[in-house]
């Protein structure tokens, strides 16, 4: 006959205590995980920049007149001509109606 051993096991409260503070870790670390990745798509504006520059290549090329604005995706494109004497500042605008984003980029053209 098989003498049976006893083994040293757990209570059931220190399995419950144990099973409380793993999910405690796992709810934090989503809730960390979703602010996280929120706040990255929140913050991704490749696709405005990427239309941005379309704009500012077909203003280039007199594509489009001067001064420009349009509504893209939640955002509003303005594009203003500054005229120096010798160079002309061409000013792109864009502003999120959502979270009053603004982007703006400046570039120069010399005068011929």
């Amino acid at each position: 006959m098989v003498i049976l051993k006893k083994l040293k096991a757990s209570t059931l409260m220190e399995t419950l205590v144990a099973t409380v503070l793993i999910i405690i870790v796992f709810i934090i670390t989503s809730m960390i995980l979703n602010n996280l990745f929120s706040g990255s798509i929140k913050n991704n504006t490749q696709a405005i920049d990427t239309y941005l520059k379309e704009l500012q290549y077909l203003q280039f090329h007199d594509k489009i007149d001067l001064p420009y604005s349009e509504d893209y995706n939640h955002w509003e494109i303005s594009i203003e001509k500054y005229d120096n004497n010798k160079f002309q500042q061409i000013e792109i605008e864009a502003l999120n109606k959502q979270t009053n984003k603004t982007i703006t980029k400046k570039y120069i053209e010399q005068i011929q």
